[in-house]
């Protein structure tokens, strides 16, 4: 009795009524298949879609959108439920499971992942088409086994090809890829077997010949795809700046060897390959059809058939365009184009390394002793260590002496309001302190020996003028001056106060200025003072203390000599 009260003792002998009521429901509601009932069918009674052929793929047709779906579940949320669930339908051939025998493997190989959550993930791999929908056998023992077998999965071809190119990628190592070069002389003696096979009329080998036109395009394909990964490996290099020591040690070891003995197996076997393909193409046709005899899938009506290389026309036009180039370059051209411009790199790397006028070597290794550094110290020792190592101090500007461009910006100044320093553009940009280019002609200084003889005779000029100005005054209390004879005057009067920084009362100090033809008479009055008048009005200048007086030279006229 099951735990509703129904006798289940007949349970295996009743299957097929079982079977046969729910095939009547599939076909009126459900979808019925080799007289079989698919997953869900009678569980909401919608009409199915029309059965699918054997061994084809349901959910990915041939538009591209519907082929990247199949990469999805790689980078979705939950990738390591979902490779674990893919890996587990690769590894046995034809592998048919539910959900329930899905979460069994799956915590048998020591993954915790319910039944529930085992459906689910089983169901978004159908929707991204990694997986079908498989038919389900309907001889069960029990309702309950009925029911948890509802739902089984079946791997989809390009499923499988893309997680076995997917277990390729997560296995591979990030070093260097050896070339498989030895194939090539391979190739050629394969080629020989052919053509004698051909040439000889040995209809009964069809077998062998069959392995060998494999054979040859199996050694082409490792060969083409080792070499591509090689030199993708060797530009990823190249282009660090970083490559020093050791490391670029083994590497132009890797370049002078190893390159150069791919290129040498490549130019030494190339020609003998595109001999014995000119001579294989007038037996391409016989060749073709001998091959279309063996017994294969195209024979049947399974739909679409990929082949194997070798079988057309157009194969063996693709692998002789490869050696020759055809309508672009060849194979063996573009190889040898790859090591050339490797070898260039290298060299253009030992430049760098080798020049004294560039950045110098690389700073790798003594960032990875400071990256070391951060790691093992505490707060305090790293924030000291970034600061002396980045120059991270409060900002202030450096006076650099009488090329300072602006001598009002004082070593006080913050950065962000001092102006800029012009950095050359060759440091700029390339890193390098080197001057590059010619070397600038020396600028004529004629014109600048003019322009500063006529610029000096001016302001001698000014000054004779502003002196004879102040010895026509003489009284300088009240005085009405232009502005050049104040600038003058206060220049003078500074001069004289440096001198005699602490005159007695009432004395009189005169202080005689030869250069000019002028003397300056001061006298300490306390109490008194001296104004100045401006002749446009604009200012008025007080000297409190102090009358001053100016005096020609006895003997002298007012000259303009340097100040």
């Amino acid at each position: 009795m099951d735990p509703v009260g129904n006798d289940q003792s007949g349970m295996h002998g009743r299957t097929d009524s079982y079977g046969a009521a729910y095939r009547r429901l599939a076909c009126t509601g459900g979808r019925c298949v080799g007289g079989k009932l698919t997953e869900d069918d009678a569980e909401d009674g919608r009409t199915r879609p029309p059965p699918v052929p054997s061994g084809a793929d349901s959910t990915v047709d041939g538009s591209g959108s519907e082929r990247l779906a199949l990469f999805r579940y790689v980078t979705a949320e939950n990738a390591e439920d979902y490779l674990a669930v893919m890996k587990l339908f690769s590894s046995t051939l034809l592998a048919d499971l539910s959900a329930a025998e899905v979460s069994g493997a799956l915590r048998e190989a020591g993954r915790d992942m319910d039944p529930e959550t085992a459906e689910e993930r089983c169901r978004t791999l159908v929707r991204w088409g990694n997986l079908i929908r498989s038919l389900r056998d309907a001889r069960v023992p029990t309702v309950a086994a009925y029911r948890n077998s509802r739902a089984r999965f079946q791997m989809s071809t390009l499923g499988g090809r893309v997680h076995r190119q997917i277990e390729d990628i997560l296995q591979a190592t990030d070093g260097a890829r050896e070339v498989a070069r030895e194939l090539l002389g391979s190739t050629v003696e394969v080629l020989d077997r052919i053509l004698a096979r051909l040439s000889a009329g040995e209809s009964g080998e069809t077998e062998a010949l069959a392995a060998d036109v494999t054979t040859v395009f199996n050694n082409q394909s490792l060969f083409s795809q080792s070499a591509r990964d090689f030199y993708t490996y060797l530009g990823s290099v190249l282009t660090r700046y970083d490559l020093m020591g050791e490391e670029y040690t083994t590497l132009k070891g890797l370049l002078l060897e190893y390159v150069d003995l791919i290129s040498n197996d490549v130019a030494r076997h190339s020609p003998a390959i595109v001999d014995r393909l000119d001579r294989l193409e007038r037996h391409l046709p016989l060749l073709v059809d001998t091959l279309a005899t063996l017994p294969g899938l195209a024979d049947s009506n399974s739909g679409p058939v990929e082949r194997l290389p070798g079988r057309a026309l157009d194969d063996w036009v693709q692998l002789s365009a490869w050696y020759t180039g055809g309508s672009g370059s060849s194979g063996p051209a573009q190889l040898r184009a790859a090591a050339e411009q490797a070898l260039g790199q290298l060299i253009t790397n030992a430049k760098r390394m080798l020049s004294s006028g560039g950045t110098g070597a690389s700073r790798r290794a003594d960032l990875l002793r400071l990256a070391s550094l951060f790691a093992e110290a505490d707060a305090g020792v790293a924030d000291r260590a970034f600061a002396a190592s980045f120059g991270a101090y409060p900002m202030r500007h450096l006076g650099i002496g009488a090329e300072e461009p602006d001598p009002r910006v004082t070593p006080t100044t913050s950065w962000w309001d001092a102006p800029p320093v012009e950095v050359p553009l060759s440091l700029r940009q390339r890193g390098d302190r080197s001057a590059r280019g010619r070397s600038s002609r020396v600028p004529d200084p004629g014109l600048d020996r003019a322009r500063l003889t006529a610029q000096g005779e001016q302001d001698a000029s000014r000054l004779r003028a502003a002196v004879a100005e102040l010895i026509a005054v003489r009284e300088m209390n009240g005085a009405v001056l232009s502005d050049y004879a104040r600038e003058v005057l206060l220049d003078y009067l500074g001069d004289f106060m440096a001198m005699h920084q602490a005159p007695g009362r009432g004395v009189e100090v005169a202080m005689p200025f030869e250069d000019v033809g002028m003397s300056l008479i001061v006298t300490h009055s306390p109490g008194r003072c001296t104004v100045l008048r401006s002749l446009s009005g604009e200012w008025d200048c007080t000297i409190d203390a102090l009358t001053v007086r100016v005096e020609q030279i006895a003997g002298q006229q007012a000259s303009g000599g340097p100040r």
